[in-house]
């Protein structure tokens, strides 16, 4: 039996029974490991080892969580919420109701897609922005699987297409990786490439909207100890915030570093007055507990990626599957889009991925005849299936971290299952048939 499989197996399944993702994550790796011939010892030094490749990221999330909660000290997420407020509760009836969910869920995407390309602050923005919105989603009946499924488009379909912020990393790492495998391309390619795929996540997208999640839902309307008064602004606390988000990005993007974006912005906020150097401490607490779980999650997917690679038992999945298809090209397209989605599912990150599957797709696809378009499609797919739908994803991560402010979702039936069924599903079909078309 294949160790990746089983591993990958037995995360999912426990995760299915609400037993806890790091836990989960912590079983699958030590299972996987015994699996692929490695001792108890070997599998749980391949696991720590592989922890340290999470700490940057557990870091970076805990800095954007705390420049999150320093923007929200401003008072200008507050007052984007109490706005939202005054317009749904006004008299109005049916149709200012239609318009309230309109309105939330273009919000929400809008800022989700920003948080990947224009303001690279990723999820740390759901947790300060989603719960003081769940009364409104409450008051008007707005199934809190639709807003997963919206955010998590949000959080990935920009950075699939998209070289800017975060894309452009994704990019950057598919195109140096495709090269150190023996195929030079054009980062211009890839967006070319991608836009089919991620035109199959929208038509999921609008399933989700318009069909599966269509239905009003009820929830107890809890507090969370969320104040919904009117904030009063000042024109400068504007100012200054916007100069500290464009300073995250303009630092972010070259140097490719999240904390040094998030410090920047923090910093920004402090020295121009926006936010006073005694809030310092609290500020940046209240940002890493709410960012720690997410970390937590991270770092042991890490630590389970690893030992899914010193089994081996990766490349022996790849080879089994090539020599079960033959000459058959479609069928292989869809074998390793099939694994890739897997691979994904398993580690929670597309842009961990890569590496992983770069070395062993690109000389298979080169060998089946396929083109430079149709190894980018299916090199880009590979990656990026399983980013959405994942418990151990950020992209799932997030939104549940704020649609479940106050108890009321489920982070594996409500996030992970509803996000799997309408993205990966989709982005495995039309990636499949943008390997296809480009072939």
């Amino acid at each position: 039996m294949n160790a990746v499989v089983i591993a990958v197996v037995v995360m999912l399944i426990l995760s299915l029974a609400r037993v806890n993702v790091v836990l989960a994550l912590v079983a699958g790796a030590i299972v996987g490991g015994l699996t692929g011939g490695l001792s108890l010892n070997e599998t749980i030094v391949s696991f720590t080892g592989g922890l340290g490749e999470g700490a940057t990221i557990a870091i970076s999330y805990a800095l954007l969580g705390g420049f999150a909660v320093a923007i929200s000290k401003t008072g200008i997420p507050q007052l984007l919420v109490s706005a939202m407020v005054r317009f749904v509760q006004k008299e109005g009836g049916s149709d200012r109701a239609a318009l309230g969910k309109v309105l939330l869920v273009f919000i929400l995407l809008l800022m989700a897609a920003f948080s990947q390309n224009l303001i690279p602050i990723h999820i740390a923005f759901i947790p300060l922005l989603v719960p003081p919105i769940l009364h409104i989603l409450n008051l008007l009946k707005v199934d809190r699987r639709l807003i997963a499924s919206v955010l998590t488009f949000g959080l990935t379909a920009p950075y699939i297409l998209l070289p800017f912020g975060y894309g452009f990393i994704f990019h950057e790492i598919l195109a140096k990786q495709m090269n150190l495998a023996g195929l030079a391309i054009d980062m211009a390619d890839i967006p070319k490439a991608m836009a089919f795929p991620v035109f199959g996540m929208l038509v999921g997208l609008l399933v989700a909207i318009f069909f599966s999640y269509r239905k009003p839902r009820d929830y107890a309307d809890r507090s969370i100890g969320v104040t919904e008064e009117v904030i009063v602004v000042h024109k400068r606390t504007i100012f200054f915030t916007i100069t500290a988000l464009i300073g995250t990005l303009v630092v972010q993007i070259p140097t490719q570093s999240m904390i040094a974006g998030a410090v920047t912005g923090i910093f920004i906020l402090y020295i121009t007055g926006a936010l006073k150097w005694k809030e310092a401490d609290g500020l940046i607490n209240d940002g890493m507990r709410m960012m720690a779980f997410v970390g937590f999650v991270m770092i042991a997917a890490n630590g389970f990626a690893a030992v899914l690679q010193d089994t081996g038992h990766i490349l022996t999945l790849v080879e089994a599957s090539s020599s079960a298809l033959g000459d058959h090209k479609g069928m292989a397209a869809f074998a390793m889009l099939f694994i890739g989605l897997i691979v994904t599912m398993g580690i929670g990150s597309s842009f961990a991925t890569i590496p992983i599957i770069a070395s062993i797709f690109v000389p298979l696809s080169m060998a089946f005849g396929f083109s430079t378009m149709a190894i980018i499609a299916l090199m880009g797919t590979a990656a990026a299936l399983g980013d959405a739908g994942s418990p151990a994803s950020d992209s799932t991560l997030g939104p549940t971290a704020g649609l479940n402010a106050d108890g009321q979702h489920n982070h594996i039936w409500d996030s992970c299952v509803p996000t799997f069924l309408h993205f990966n599903v989709p982005l495995l079909v039309f990636g499949w048939l943008a390997v296809m078309f480009f072939n």
